[in-house]
């Protein structure tokens, strides 16, 4: 049985606020449904990669990436109970600015019967520019466990 778009937020934003690293970084769930995931998170200096020029570490942008593309798998149409990265590749384009607010937007574009596939974007307050791209595949756990 399905479950519903109110049902499948409400679980994928569980996942992410049940996640101690995502609450370390203070991930905050902006979006979800359908696929589709927007997930932001503070700078913060304790996540400050190069202390000369303030710019955040490329791990922490990894992390928002990563568990972003895992909400968009969760809330796909397809009744997704669960996932975890199989792959997941990053291209830095720029240096975030700092003490600007990370922004990152994944959407799972194409499930299969066991893996789920996913496009995403990170920004800062310049979304025009941004600070990375991903692609990656996550493993589908489809609702009662079954591949």
């Amino acid at each position: 049985m399905a479950q519903g778009a109110d049902d499948k937020a409400r679980i994928a934003r569980q996942f992410i606020e049940a996640i101690p690293f995502s609450r370390a970084l203070r991930m905050q769930l902006d979006e979800i449904g359908n696929g589709v995931a927007v997930i932001s998170m503070p700078w913060s200096e304790a996540l400050v990669g190069d202390p000369k020029s303030g710019v955040i570490h490329g791990g922490a942008v990894s992390a928002l990436m990563d568990t972003c593309g895992g909400a968009a798998v969760m809330s796909h149409p397809e009744a997704l109970a669960g996932t975890a990265t199989i792959d997941l590749r990053i291209d830095y384009m720029r240096a975030a600015a700092p003490g600007q607010r990370i922004t990152a937007r994944a959407e799972c574009y194409h499930v299969t019967r066991s893996v789920a596939f996913v496009r995403a974007e990170a920004w800062d307050e310049d979304r025009a520019r941004p600070v990375a791209a991903a692609t990656g595949a996550f493993t589908v756990e489809r609702a009662g466990g079954r591949p």
